[in-house]
């Protein structure tokens, strides 16, 4: 028998895991939208290390393999979600997988219920038969990406889609990432811990270690600089796992011994406090020489008031603060409004060029100190504001509210601002 829907809103979620990721991280965070909302929020999930935070914020886990790419599988994971949609009386469900995205939709339009996707990254997309399994994320009632790069990319290869298709991007954790938040203590801690001496500014590179995040490009533009004479009190420092690449570690060493800096250049591994790395340093650089399909590192690092030079490649240049007075709002869909784009140096460079980094190294160098500190100022409120946890809650539950005809949104933003 088919049971009525609920009084309130009820959403459901599909998501392979509950591991450490985008997608999941997402996940909880407009689970607990939902429920400050006045809304159940569901999750359909293998579970992970994160189930405790999902019950935390009012969240449930529905425990299921979902992430299947057999057919019969496939089927009969959309029969049962289907089967649970009528039961607890879903209004909407929102997939943030390819593999759970196929029971998801079928279950969706069985039982005629609104089908949302996101889009946390850019698929690979090779041949017909690939195209048609990522097909299924264009195929939302409205179809979110984390970026304008993203949201391109899916237009151009779901031009029937572009109509549905919009941009909300993903949420910085403000209270994480709150310089006033970080004691000398932790700051003196990882500089200790790096070897850095007192008085060295530190250019700092997040990243894990694999060769299309560009690390030789910064050792080789650090080069220049010392060639220069340019590098003066400046000490580069690549702070990232190298996820069992020891080869590639190894080959980064002997470059940086090859170039004569090994008292320059630290290579310190895996960071478990990146709001204090990032409050310890005077620059981030982003050198990936392949896109990125949104550019988290860039927001917290602005957030915590480091400014950042990237690659001019993929969703980068959209994280990168324009010119201060700029801010990007929510459209009247929910969605985020087109942001501006950055200026082109100091802040992005060529992808790929250690000269051109060197040039936006030595150009921020050359900065006055007032107008340094303006722009650490902007960067720091725009990272808050367009990219925050917050925004990207009340925009994704206004997407909701124009589907299902709720007031989340609404409700959402009275409980956020008690």
């Amino acid at each position: 028998m088919m049971l009525k829907r609920s009084p309130w809103p009820v959403i459901l979620q599909v998501v392979p895991e509950l591991s450490t990721g985008g997608a999941e991280r997402t996940a909880i965070e407009i689970a607990e939208a939902v429920t400050m909302g006045g809304g159940k929020a569901l999750v359909i999930s293998e579970g992970g290390r994160l189930e405790d935070e999902l019950a935390a914020v009012g969240g449930e886990l529905i425990r299921m393999s979902a992430a299947t790419k057999n057919p019969a599988l496939v089927l009969a994971n959309a029969m049962r979600i289907a089967r649970l949609v009528r039961e607890r009386g879903v209004s909407l469900v929102h997939a943030r997988s390819r593999a759970p995205a196929w029971s998801a939709w079928i279950a969706a339009r069985r039982a005629k219920r609104t089908f949302v996707t996101t889009y946390h990254g850019i698929y690979n997309q090779t041949g017909r038969v690939k195209a048609f399994y990522n097909g299924v994320m264009a195929k939302g009632d409205a179809v979110i990406c984390n970026s304008e790069y993203t949201a391109r990319i899916v237009r151009e290869r779901h031009p029937k889609a572009t109509d549905r298709v919009g941009v909300i991007y993903r949420g910085l954790d403000v209270e994480r990432f709150d310089p006033a938040l970080i004691s000398p203590e932790r700051v003196r801690a990882l500089r200790e811990a790096w070897g850095v001496p007192p008085g060295k500014r530190i250019v700092l590179m997040p990243a894990r270690l694999t060769r299309w995040k560009g690390q030789r490009v910064l050792v080789e533009a650090a080069a220049l600089l010392s060639a220069r004479n340019r590098d003066g009190d400046l000490v580069f420092v690549l702070v990232g796992d190298d996820q069992g690449r020891t080869p590639y570690r190894a080959e980064l060493a002997a470059l940086v011994e090859a170039r004569g800096l090994a008292d320059r250049v630290i290579i310190a591994g895996h960071c478990d406090d990146m709001p204090a790395a990032f409050k310890a340093s005077w620059l981030t650089v982003i050198a990936s020489i392949e896109a990125e399909a949104f550019g988290r590192v860039s927001v917290e690092s602005q957030a915590m008031g480091c400014p950042v030079i990237a690659s001019n490649i993929g969703a980068l240049p959209e994280t990168i603060a324009p010119e201060p007075g700029i801010l990007a709002n929510a459209g009247a869909d929910g969605f985020s409004e087109p942001v501006p784009a950055a200026g082109q140096r100091p802040w992005l460079f060529e992808p790929g060029n250690p000269q051109a980094l060197c040039d936006s190294i030595s150009a921020a160098l050359a900065l006055d100190a007032a107008v340094l500190d303006a722009f650490r100022q902007h960067a720091m409120e725009r990272a808050r504001t367009s990219f925050s946890k917050r925004a990207l809650q009340h925009q994704t539950l206004a997407v909701y509210d124009r589907l299902i005809g709720t007031q989340l949104a609404a409700n959402f933003a009275n409980a956020a601002s008690r």
